[in-house]
């Protein structure tokens, strides 16, 4: 295993900032980084991608602008949650909405989606995949 090139810390700070615009739905802003070549499926030290934190968040706009851009709808943190299973643990309808819209699978990660929504009793939400 090669070992590991550290990040120069003004790289650091501004990946810290997007992520922070993907938490607060700062989708404008970061609509503009992704259209200057930040990948859309940047991701940090946890696994969670831009989308899983817009999601987890309640940012169905930021949630659009990322898949509009790019971003995988089933990429999967570390600990196996996706974007669609995160939006249906917090409850956030629009946000499961826009990703089921864009093609998310319902059944990716762990806990999946589908889980979730049998969990939590979300037969509303379970029907917009079935």
């Amino acid at each position: 295993m090669s070992p590991v090139t550290p990040v120069p810390d003004e790289i650091a700070e501004l990946a810290g900032q997007l992520f922070e615009m993907a938490r607060t739905g700062d989708e404008r802003t970061l609509r503009a980084y992704l259209d200057a070549g930040v990948p859309a499926d940047l991701r940090n030290q946890s696994g969670d991608s831009l989308l899983m934190l817009a999601a987890y968040h309640g940012h169905a706009s930021a949630v659009s602008a990322l898949l509009s851009r790019g971003a995988d709808p089933d990429l999967a943190n570390d600990r196996g949650q996706t974007p669609l299973a995160g939006a249906v643990f917090k409850g956030f309808d629009d946000v499961v909405r826009v990703l089921v819209d864009a093609g998310a699978d319902p059944h990716a990660g762990t806990p999946s989606a589908a889980d979730a929504a049998a969990m939590f009793g979300r037969d509303d939400l379970r029907v917009l995949w079935s």
